[in-house]
């Protein structure tokens, strides 16, 4: 297992530390329902170091992202950053990814952890356009501030204007006596913040300095147990769970992110996919009765048939109720739909509802 530059101190914080995607990361510090309302209600920062960057240079970085990904990055302006997918060739996604237009002819590809050879090789493996390709992953470092009081607790450290950074914008400035931070409002809570993207050497100034600054503000060090409440009270998809090298994603709702004006890695297949119809759909349920919904566990319709199955399932901490994503057949699919969780031989009712579940 490799370790982050800051594993010593979630260490020495008392972190309860597991592996994942091949790094001992911190999962909890006081447990997942305190941090998760740290997040929502305050400040918390999450140690994501584990996440992969790639740097892509040159005057055909953007034609190979563009034959690689499927949204269209062409509309990316310097300071920009922009969700999307890696399709494969059999209809599914190898990953998805966060690009940014760093400058002309440069942008930074930032990856999930568990996928970063994965994703290096493929993106390598179309890369017949001679664009120069750097794999930043084991340099760089990533925290992430997140929290309705992230803008006003950090402003003290930078002299970048952080309200003015729009969702999905980024600045790249001086952040904690550290220049050239890339400073980003790309938060995966929902609850508003930023991202930090620093090297390594940087990363343990860096945090010291954010707990001083937001010690007033009641910032606290948030595990990835509370991250995957939190982006599921929100929707989003976690790689792995959600979506997968075997879900489309036109059936995973990310049809947003799927643009057929240009050419990209299995575009036609997925064309045709989206004239014809998808057989299923990834959908957000709410549990009608207490219970908890968990990774794998059968969804069926009233009579028992098995129509599906759960990708993602928690008990919500903001709203006290069991929670989840999965995958089902069209026909209940529509919102307000009646499926049922199997949940040890018992069927407990849930709805079909419209995301967010989590309504600021």
């Amino acid at each position: 297992m490799k370790n982050t530059a800051l594993t010593h101190i979630h260490e020495g914080l008392g972190a309860k530390i597991l592996p994942f995607a091949g790094y001992n990361m911190p999962i909890t510090y006081e447990g997942v329902n305190a941090e998760h309302e740290t997040v929502r209600n305050g400040v918390g920062v999450f140690d994501v170091s584990h996440m992969g960057e790639f740097l892509l240079t040159g005057p055909n970085a953007l034609a190979l992202i563009q034959k690689v990904t499927s949204n269209d990055a062409s509309i990316l302006t310097i300071g920009r950053a922009q969700y999307s997918c890696l399709p494969n060739n059999e209809g599914g996604i190898v990953d998805d990814l966060i690009i940014y237009k760093m400058k002309e002819e440069q942008y930074l590809l930032v990856v999930n952890a568990s996928n970063i050879e994965k994703d290096w090789n493929w993106i390598s493996s179309h890369n017949d356009l001679g664009v120069e390709m750097k794999n930043l992953s084991d340099d760089y470092s990533l925290l992430a501030i997140q929290g309705p009081k992230a803008v006003e607790a950090m402003q003290a450290l930078t002299s970048v204007d952080l309200s003015a950074i729009a969702y999905y914008h980024f600045e790249v400035g001086d952040f904690a006596g550290i220049e050239n931070v890339i400073i980003s409002a790309t938060g995966y809570t929902g609850s508003g913040g930023f991202e930090i993207y620093c090297k390594n050497d940087e990363v343990e100034q860096v945090w010291n300095k954010v707990f001083e600054a937001g010690a007033s503000y009641g910032i606290k060090p948030i595990g990835l147990a509370a991250r995957d409440t939190l982006r599921l009270e929100m929707g989003f998809c976690l790689y792995g769970n959600d979506i997968n090298d075997t879900t489309s994603p036109l059936e995973a709702g990310l049809g947003w992110i799927t643009k057929f004006t240009k050419d990209f890695t299995n575009s036609e297949a997925l064309k045709k996919q989206k004239e014809a119809g998808v057989t299923r759909k990834l959908v957000a349920f709410e549990m009608q009765e207490r219970a908890v919904p968990r990774h794998d566990y059968e969804i069926v319709d009233a009579s028992g048939a098995v129509i599906g199955i759960v990708t993602s399932g928690t008990m919500s901490p903001s709203m006290n109720k069991g929670i989840g994503l999965g995958y089902v057949t069209v026909a209940n699919s529509a919102v307000d739909s009646d499926i049922f969780i199997r949940i040890r031989k018992n069927d407990v009712p849930a709805k079909v509802v419209k995301l967010p579940f989590y309504k600021k």
